[in-house]
Formats: structure tokens, C-alpha cells, sequence
């Protein structure tokens, strides 16, 4: 098992990437555990500020929310400015009031398509949550049980659509194994590739 408090102690080492914040990306299928994660890597990160993607996106937006992401949360921080955005409301199907999000020296982007190819030129890291998609959508389905079965229908159709043209998963800097206990860093696919070019200039 590897330990959180090490690997937030780098990810508090990386240079900024949004104006003075190193804002970093938890991504993955949808039921793969990202929530999780990502509140006990806040927690190791001494309470870092989580954005969850689930408040920008809509029924109707599920994956166009990148706008609305850089227009409120983006633009100020790279200003160094809070930001201020307004969650949505899933059962009420509106946007609620405001909430801010003050540009700490480290901040988790949490949900699908974090990684995504408009969110990663403000990304100090990308992490990716281990997990096959079916086995994930079957435990988010299980967790939100019956009632939501209709969306979970789209849900899988719309995540699988926008994977297959903005893929994360082969530029993240790691990959996060659900352990018994805990949670295991693997390397990424994107350092894994840096890695054999190092090694392979080398050689030539």
C-alpha cells in the first residue's frame, strides 16, 4: 500500500499549473471510486479544496460542461482570484447558489472526463482510477439502486461516447489501485511513455 501523505507531499512539490495553483485531476469510469479517493487525498493534502465535476455538469450537459468549468473556475484561478461557481442541483434540476472556491496551493478537479483534452493545459497531474468500466457502472448502479436505472442507461452510453473521442486515460501521470487497505500509485500510461523515450535516446 502506498502511503497518501508522501505522494501529497510531491503533488505539493509540482510547480503551479492555474496561476498559483497546482490543480490536479481525479478521473476515471463513472462508480470507480473517485469521490473516495479523492476526500482522503484532500484530507492527506491538509484539506485541499475539491471540485466535483458532478455540480458543473447537467442532465441535459453531462459532458459539456467545459465551458461553464473555464469561464468560473479556471479563468479566475489562473488570476489567482477565488472562484465562484454554481453547483447544480440534480434532483431539483436547476443550479443552486453560488459556492467558492479560494485558489489554495493545491486542488483536486474530481469526476469523467477530468482529464479531458480542454481541462489538461491547466493540469499539474493526472490521475487515473484504476477500474474496469462495466465492473464501476455496476457498483455506481448498486449504490444508487433502482430508481436511477434509466439514467445510469444514458449515463454508460454518454461516457463511452466521450471517451472514445477525449480519452484521459493514456496521459495520466499515474494510476490508482484500490487496495484492501488503502490505495497503490502505479505509474501512468503518459510517464510510462516518457520513460522508454529517456531510455531509448539514450541508447541511440
Amino acid at each position: 500500500m502506498d502511503d497518501l501523505a508522501g505522494h501529497a507531499r510531491r503533488l505539493r512539490s509540482l510547480p503551479p499549473s492555474c496561476g498559483p495553483v497546482r490543480l490536479i485531476a481525479v478521473d476515471g469510469h463513472a462508480g470507480s471510486g473517485k469521490s473516495t479517493f479523492s476526500a482522503r487525498l484532500a484530507s492527506a493534502l491538509g484539506e485541499a479544496p475539491v471540485l466535483r465535476l458532478d455540480d458543473l455538469a447537467t442532465h441535459e450537459e453531462l459532458f459539456t460542461w467545459t465551458d461553464r468549468l473555464r469561464t468560473q473556475v479556471l479563468a479566475p484561478l489562473s488570476r489567482g482570484e477565488p472562484a465562484r461557481y454554481a453547483p447544480y442541483d440534480w434532483t431539483a434540476r436547476r443550479f443552486g447558489p453560488p459556492r467558492t472556491l479560494e485558489p489554495a496551493p493545491v486542488v483536486l478537479i474530481e469526476g469523467v472526463g477530468a482529464g479531458r483534452t480542454a481541462v489538461r493545459p491547466f493540469l499539474a497531474g493526472l490521475l487515473w482510477i484504476e477500474g474496469d468500466s462495466e465492473a464501476s457502472w455496476e457498483r455506481g448502479r448498486q449504490r444508487d439502486g433502482p430508481g436511477l436505472s434509466e439514467f445510469w442507461d444514458g449515463w454508460t452510453a454518454a461516457e463511452q461516447r466521450h471517451f472514445a473521442a477525449d480519452p484521459s486515460y493514456p496521459f495520466a501521470d499515474a494510476v490508482i489501485r484500490r487496495m484492501p487497505e488503502g490505495y497503490m500509485w502505479l505509474e501512468g500510461p503518459l510517464e510510462s511513455a516518457v520513460t522508454s523515450r529517456i531510455i531509448t535516446d539514450s541508447e541511440a
